[in-house]
């Protein structure tokens, strides 16, 4: 077991100096839903209400942008670059690596998270948390619900070039309806269906409880459970579908 630690330590090392030596995925997977945060907060700016729902929104966002974003891109690029299939002819225990990218992933997301944090409570008149139980909560299932779907969501990737294009596919069009949901009370009965049986919402809900009125987590026992259906869901097909050869010859 200690040594299992060390080598799980040392693949997370490995992992965070890959990450902020790839400009490209720090910007993308980390920076920009705080561009999103700093324009939305300009443009809100004195309406507190709306702040109110900004802040937790894009803590929503910064969650699937660390985890179901990043790893459908990062198990894309290592499996077609060949990575895997050496890493997988290493002594390296399998789960081992896992372990350290999934450390990379839950400290990518804690960092935006407490950035979001902080800008709520300095910049966008948010106070503290309120509960900080139920954001941890929230905060641990959405990465393992979002992370599994992100590795789950690699497996139909063909080829690196294309990506972009089949993330985006995804990620763009769950974010905006998340959001119009989110946001809008007016939004068709339809929208908010659709929008709560997706992973996104739930989790915003969530993270708004946490963060702005305290709810509690028994008030939002219907987005865990839309949670816990997607994260079974995506561990299941993840493990099983995992390749470490290339798709393409």
């Amino acid at each position: 077991m200690p040594e299992a630690l060390a080598l799980t330590w040392r693949q997370y090392r490995l992992e965070r100096r890959m990450f902020w030596r790839n400009p490209s995925a720090a910007f993308f997977n980390f920076a920009l839903p705080l561009l999103f945060l700093a324009a939305g907060g300009a443009i809100l700016h004195g309406n507190q209400q709306q702040l109110n729902l900004l802040v937790p929104a894009i803590g929503g966002m910064s969650v699937m942008s660390t985890t179901f974003t990043a790893l459908s891109y990062n198990i894309v690029f290592l499996r077609e670059r060949g990575v895997l299939k050496r890493i997988r002819g290493t002594p390296l225990p399998t789960s081992c690596y896992f372990g350290g990218v999934a450390a990379n992933a839950v400290t990518n997301t804690t960092i935006q998270i407490g950035i979001v944090i902080l800008a709520g409570r300095f910049v966008f008149g948010l106070s503290w948390p309120p509960d900080w139980v139920e954001l941890f909560v929230f905060v641990a299932v959405g990465v393992v619900c979002l992370a599994s779907l992100g590795v789950t969501f690699a497996h139909l990737i063909p080829n690196f070039e294309s990506t972009a294009a089949y993330v985006n596919a995804i990620f763009l069009p769950v974010l905006f309806i998340s959001f119009f949901a989110f946001d809008s009370k007016s939004a068709p009965g339809f929208v908010h269906n659709i929008a709560a049986a997706l992973p996104l919402k739930p989790v915003m809900d969530g993270l708004s409880g946490a963060m702005v009125s305290g709810s509690g987590i028994s008030s939002h026992l219907d987005a865990l459970a839309v949670l816990g259906l997607w994260a079974a869901f995506g561990l299941v097909f993840a493990v099983r579908g995992f390749s470490w050869e290339q798709k393409r010859g």
